[in-house]
């Protein structure tokens, strides 16, 4: 007989290398978050202060690079292509990770990510297009509050302390990687109006040849580096958007082990690359993108241009249901049940969460609205104050549930025994109970030498306590 199916938990407990390499990515990504919190707020004080707001403008449009190459650019213009292009380079190698070693290389696991990742994306495209449609607005800014900006997210999550249980944290993560990868198609297949064929060719040589670097062993960032660079030029010039060169070539690198590695190359090099990443180029974009200039007036157009309105609601509400619509419906479908651990209202606080829209939102509304520079600052506007919507309400919702996350994180991290391992990821081990054996043993033993001590001590209590000489009962 066989013995029957353990019925599979959607965002149940994580095996502890999955969960060592979320602990580890989240941790950089949060550190990052707050990078990005702080770049996002100097820049709407730099570009607000009367005093200040000027010179934002200035160093914003202050243009260099090599023109005879095409790329005599300026600074937002190279923080938006060219820094934007190392983040896209960590989302290919984390996609590449998740495909190849994550959950997303279990069709039956990757079933929930994927699924609520793409309902993510089409509730708020949808939520856009009613509101933008019925009020007479323009529709070309249906992909702007597609987006889940995952470093802002965790800065949230950094900045109100809660102890959100990794399998949350992976989800949230995991999500963020497939909505990248439907972003990075969005931005490739609907923002690409001319194509250079030369400019594409050598593009695709060169990516051929990093590929045939990687497959030869070839090392040493001496040779990756000005290749990659070449290859980004190219891709620029070709009309597609440059990012999609990073995430090519993150893409192509092996992330999974061979004997006698710890480690694979792509994870070697995102632990390298993912600080640059989250701790300089995303925040020097958010600084030369989130600037925009506030009013009493700015913001009341947030909420009666059909195109804000559109944004702010598809962030808010289109991404927390579809989010939340999708993993329930894999739920109720598949033979997957959530763990008995977590409720939906984690799910929903989580989808809310997931609702702040910043970096890629920023990218897609500049592509959106390009040369409308009015409707472009104020859809970025729209981005802010949505994300910020969404943000206060997830950090509500969480909290609310902080301290029963709070004795979950307890539970995944206790390790009695002191193996370096939590107890929870022991239990099959037979050496872990006779290590608690032996401790739980070493405790008995320490309570009856107490009992003992404290036994001796009553009964002298009471014997001298009997020859006082008065008339009281000893």
């Amino acid at each position: 007989m066989t013995a029957p199916r353990t019925p599979r938990k959607a965002l149940g407990r994580l095996s502890l290398p999955e969960r060592t390499y979320v602990a580890d990515a989240l941790r950089t990504e949060t550190v990052g978050g707050v990078l990005l919190l702080v770049a996002a707020v100097a820049a709407l004080v730099w570009a607000n202060v009367p005093g200040l707001r000027d010179s934002y403008g200035s160093v914003s449009d202050f243009h260099f690079g090599p023109g005879l190459l095409g790329l005599n650019l300026s600074v937002a213009h190279w923080a938006a292509d060219g820094l934007l292009a190392v983040f896209f380079f960590v989302a290919g190698v984390e996609l590449k990770r998740e495909l190849v070693a994550g959950d997303l290389k279990d069709p039956k696991a990757a079933a929930l990510p994927v699924i609520a990742a793409l309902c993510g994306m089409a509730a708020p495209a949808l939520v856009y297009a009613f509101v933008s449609g019925t009020g007479g607005g323009s529709l070309a800014g249906w992909a702007v509050p597609t987006a889940t900006d995952i470093a802002f997210a965790l800065a949230v999550l950094a900045v109100i302390g809660t102890s959100l249980p990794s399998a949350l944290r992976a989800f949230l993560l995991t999500l963020a990687v497939v909505d990248d990868l439907f972003a990075i198609l969005i931005i490739a297949v609907f923002f690409t109006d001319t194509l250079d064929f030369a400019a594409l060719g050598g593009a695709l040589a060169g990516l051929l040849l990093f590929w045939l670097l990687l497959r030869g062993g070839v090392r040493g960032w001496y040779v990756y580096v000005p290749l990659g660079l070449v290859i980004w030029g190219l891709m620029y010039n070709s009309g597609i958007h440059a990012t999609i060169a990073g995430v090519a070539m993150g893409l192509m690198l092996r992330c999974h082990t061979r004997e006698g590695e710890e480690h694979s190359p792509g994870e070697r090099i995102e632990h390298l690359v993912r600080p640059l990443s989250a701790g300089l180029a995303v925040p020097l974009f958010a600084l030369f993108s989130a600037g925009v200039s506030l009013s009493g007036k700015s913001l009341a157009e947030v909420f009666t241009r059909p195109e804000t309105l559109g944004v702010v609601l598809g962030l808010v509400v289109g991404k927390t249901l579809g989010i939340f619509g999708g993993t329930w419906l894999t739920a109720r479908f598949t033979k997957a049940s959530l763990s008995e651990d977590l409720a939906w209202a984690d799910v929903f606080a989580v989808a809310t969460l997931a609702g702040i829209g910043f970096t890629v939102s920023l990218l897609i509304g500049e592509l959106a609205f390009e040369g409308d520079t009015a409707l472009t600052v104020q859809v970025k506007a729209a981005v802010l104050t949505g994300s910020l919507i969404a943000a206060v309400l997830a950090t509500v919702l969480l909290k609310l549930r902080n301290a029963k996350y709070r004795r979950m994180t307890e539970d995944e991290d206790r390790d009695e025994d002191l193996s370096g391992v939590p107890d929870v990821y022991e239990q099959d081990d037979p050496a872990h109970h006779l290590r608690m054996a032996a401790l739980h043993e070493r405790r008995a033993a320490e309570h009856r030498r107490l009992a003992a001590e404290q036994e001796a001590a009553r009964r002298a209590e009471v014997t001298g306590g009997a020859g006082e000489g008065d008339d009281r009962p000893a």
